[in-house]
């Protein structure tokens, strides 16, 4: 995946140029009712020693996810993770500037407009119809945080496991994962 920092796609460019974006703590929005119930989009940030985490209230709305992150300025970074309709799931993370993008499942973007988007976000190509299914982006996007992309790789490929069981992995293996069960009421 390409990494970038400063070229943001439409729909984005006024990200840097706000003055002021609300942080999580001050968001007093209750989360939408989602089209799919298994839908899940759940911030996390780590400072002072602790996890805090944050439900957003639009897992469709990448941009909108991004900003939200970018109000979470701690020494590293925030994370969304996000599950779509029991088939896949999205990491993104912002660190400082750099945004990072991990896709489970890239054949995703031809079924689902919020994959298609992360992909272009991302500047990865769509996949072809006949394509093989599996990850896309960054890989190693939680490496520093003690999650290897091979152990990543392992929870994409485990057909056993739903999207939410998946993130919920992650978040156990980060440390924060009585939370997001509880956050979730899973």
């Amino acid at each position: 995946m390409s990494d970038f920092d400063d070229d943001l796609p439409e729909g984005l460019e006024d990200v840097e140029e706000m003055d002021e974006i609300e942080s999580f703590d001050e968001i007093k929005d209750d989360p939408r009712e989602f089209v799919n119930e298994a839908d899940i989009a759940v911030a996390a940030w780590h400072e002072d020693g602790r996890w805090t985490l944050a439900e957003l209230s639009d897992p469709y709305d990448i941009a909108q996810i991004i900003t939200r992150l970018k109000s979470q300025q701690t020494n590293g970074g925030s994370i969304a993770l996000i599950a779509i309709d029991e088939e896949f799931f999205i990491l993104i993370r912002v660190l400082g500037s750099h945004i990072s993008l991990f896709l489970s499942d890239a054949t995703a973007a031809l079924d689902y407009p919020v994959a298609e988007e992360l992909l272009e976000i991302a500047d990865l190509p769509i996949p072809e119809d006949d394509e093989e299914s599996g990850p896309t982006g960054h890989l190693e996007i939680l490496a520093d945080l003690g999650m290897s992309g091979m152990e990543i790789s392992a929870l994409c490929d485990d057909e056993e496991l739903f999207p939410d069981e998946q993130l919920e992995a992650i978040a156990a293996r980060l440390g924060f994962g009585e939370e997001f069960a509880e956050l979730l009421d899973l």
